[in-house]
């Protein structure tokens, strides 16, 4: 079985950190990046990424600016996206979803659970 490979998008680097060492402790390959614009030029350079966690309020492009044009890369159209917010409100999980994100996560993330929509993959 191969390792499963994970792009973490966030704006945060404390948020990063957290997330690809729980991730890596659990046989994940894990890559990352701050923003957006330097997300979508990684998924055009590498098809072999497995799902993208990203996080949906960033500066310059959110995830609900991203989500669409990750999914308009040919190899990425069906990458599974998981969004990963601090908001969680009500219509916020349907928002992200209408974005186009497979799945929806709030702040702070509960590993297990993540751990559950991962294993979709």
């Amino acid at each position: 079985m191969t390792k499963k490979r994970l792009l973490i998008i966030d704006d945060d680097s404390r948020n990063i950190f957290a997330l690809e060492n729980t991730l890596r402790a659990k046989s994940f390959d894990c890559l990352s990046c701050l923003s957006a614009e330097e997300a979508l030029k990684m998924l055009n350079s590498d098809e072999n990424i497995d799902a993208v966690l990203i996080d949906m309020m960033m500066p310059e492009m959110d995830g609900y600016e991203a989500i669409p044009l990750i999914k308009k890369i040919p190899s990425h159209e069906s990458t599974f996206i998981i969004a990963v917010t601090a908001q969680a409100m009500t219509g916020d999980k349907e928002k992200c979803l209408q974005a186009g994100a497979d799945d929806y996560i709030s702040k702070p993330v509960d590993v297990d659970k993540l751990l559950l929509m991962l294993s979709k993959i």
